[in-house]
């Protein structure tokens, strides 16, 4: 498999989960990835494991705190410096604030703040960074990691959580408008649940787990592996004409 041949891609939060997932991924349908995680031990024992699966040069790691855009320019002109531009760029670290976020009368102030610091602002970071480099080198790919909160009522006891994805959505349908005839193209990926160390209040919880999985037609939770091959498609050749889009990957779980 090499529809990712000669790319580079630098994945937000992929020191684990779907992000890791799709590193490995990446790597094996030919591209060099950049582990791009807050959590920097992470981030290098993650690369140092790819490299040992998959060769040198096929990965490394940055360290980036999506929230401080200082950190996230810089990690940019490191690459740069390094010849390491991404021109793809998968925009998926988050936070789910387990029994903190709420309903909107009972949410903390400082709990969306944080919510919003990350999910959303860190998000726009990324694709305002991204697009930069990407405008010097000729356009490129960039993928953002969506949810079904942001669409239904899901995640109704999740204010912030929910709110920053749905302007997720409305971010990457933005950017996609705006840079078209740039050559960069800007989708979202939206998951069902999906059963990584960010949801382990659920899945360790048998009778929450039940309720959700519940409500995917298909019977089951997603795994990380479960969303490798839509993320290969939008940051290749066969996605060329993608821009703007959600993908639902998500078991039927928003066509209830």
């Amino acid at each position: 498999m090499s529809r990712l041949s000669s790319r580079t891609a630098l994945i937000t939060g992929s020191a684990s989960g779907i992000g890791l997932a799709v590193a490995s991924r990446f790597v094996r349908e030919g591209a060099r990835v950049v582990i791009a995680d807050r959590d920097d031990g992470a981030a290098q024992q993650a690369a140092r494991t790819i490299v040992a699966e998959s060769g040198e040069g096929t990965a490394r790691a940055q360290t980036v705190d999506i929230s401080d855009e200082s950190t996230v320019e810089r990690a940019f002109a490191e690459l740069a410096d390094s010849g390491w531009s991404p021109d793809v760029v998968v925009a998926n670290a988050g936070v789910q604030l387990f029994g903190q976020d709420a309903k909107a009368a009972d949410l903390d102030l400082e709990v969306w703040k944080r919510t919003v610091d990350i999910n959303l602002t860190g998000t726009f970071l990324t694709v305002k960074h991204a697009v930069r480099s990407m405008l010097t080198s000729g356009g490129g790919s960039i993928i953002l990691t969506g949810s079904p909160t942001g669409l239904t009522g899901e995640g109704n006891d999740f204010t912030a959580y929910s709110t920053t994805k749905a302007g997720i959505h409305g971010l990457a349908r933005t950017a996609a408008a705006a840079y078209a005839s740039d050559g960069i193209r800007v989708n979202t990926v939206v998951p069902a649940y999906t059963e990584t160390p960010l949801v382990t209040t659920i899945s360790d919880d048998p009778a929450e787990r039940a309720a959700i999985v519940g409500r995917i037609p298909l019977g089951r939770p997603g795994t990380p592996q479960d969303i490798e091959g839509i993320m290969v498609f939008l940051a290749s050749e066969d996605g060329a004409f993608a821009t703007g889009a959600l993908f639902t990957v998500d078991g039927g779980m928003t066509t209830l």
